[in-house]
């Protein structure tokens, strides 16, 4: 091999790995991929870190494994590493936890290959699904493997002494924010404003639907009586904005400028948000991004039905 050869390897590796970022918005652009990584480094550079490598390291796994070049080429074996990467740097304890996020990153390249194969003949994305799963595979663990420790916020709570709190006051700007920012576990305004700014730099059509999912989705949530530090949090934003990215514009061949479906895709992703976060109280797991799987997968095969949805 050239040095020619070997640079232009190395080079469409590293734009791979990039555009891996940005598959995690179903959006294929290096250049958004890069500016989402900034963003991320403002709220954790360890985080920022954490996610290239993974994301690298699942476009590598997908290489040494003979997958299709076009899709690695896509930056589709590295979103899901890129999510697992982070999750696993968030969700564990101990320092060994960036080992664990690194060799998760390894098998959600696998987990994709995976669920690719098993969703192809339905027509389907296999979207994050392949990161939730190794996700909560690994997080269970810990309740039986010393070396693999959640961390506190985990905690399995019993569900019966639950109770909801809706008081203090909704920020507009920080909830705004970070549900762009919590796409990728970034709690943080600026960090949400320059994942948006990535959005605008791909399609300006992304951009929009991404600002009225957030807002549909925020104004759902507080009506209907979500936890209010929640709502500030963004964690009812991010999926809804995943949602709509794919039912009204990345898997829809009717791209309208007032998206109906994808807007009751939204408002459904906030339900299953809800339901979800219930659900999983008893085993101490976070919903992640399986709103926005449901959501979407409900949506896309009720379309085979009803094509005009």
């Amino acid at each position: 091999m050239t040095r020619r050869n070997a640079r232009d390897n190395i080079l469409a590796t590293l734009t791979a790995t990039l555009k891996g970022i940005s598959q995690v918005l179903l959006i294929e652009n290096a250049i958004t991929g890069l500016i989402v990584l900034i963003g991320l480094a403002l709220y954790s550079i360890p985080l920022s870190v954490i996610a290239f490598l993974s994301s690298f390291i699942g476009t590598l796994t997908a290489q040494i494994g003979g997958a299709d070049k076009k899709l690695i080429a896509q930056g589709l074996f590295g979103f899901n590493s890129a999510l697992s990467g982070l999750a696993m740097s968030i969700f564990l304890a101990e320092d060994n936890r960036w080992l664990i996020a690194l060799f998760s990153a390894i098998i959600a390249s696998i987990f994709t290959a995976a669920i690719m194969h098993i969703t192809k003949p339905f027509d389907v994305p296999s979207l994050t699904f392949p990161y939730i799963i190794l996700a909560w595979f690994l997080l269970t663990t810990s309740h039986r493997l010393k070396f693999i420790e959640a961390s506190d916020s985990l905690t399995p709570n019993v569900l019966a002494y639950f109770e909801l709190d809706i008081s203090g006051p909704v920020d507009l700007i920080s909830a705004a924010t970070k549900s762009f920012g919590q796409i990728y576990f970034a709690d943080h305004i600026w960090g949400g404003l320059l994942i948006l700014l990535g959005i605008f730099f791909a399609s300006r059509r992304l951009g929009v639907l991404a600002i009225i999912s957030m807002v549909i989705s925020l104004l759902t949530a507080y009506y209907l009586g979500s936890s209010h530090s929640l709502i500030n949090s963004g964690l009812y934003g991010y999926n809804a904005i995943l949602t709509i990215f794919a039912v009204s514009d990345v898997f829809s061949d009717r791209k309208k400028w007032i998206p109906v479906s994808g807007l009751i895709a939204s408002i459904v992703s906030v339900l299953l948000t809800a339901s979800l976060d219930s659900f999983l109280l008893p085993y101490g797991l976070p919903a992640l991004t399986m709103p926005f799987v449901l959501s979407t997968w409900l949506f896309l095969f009720a379309r085979k039905v009803m094509p005009s949805l």
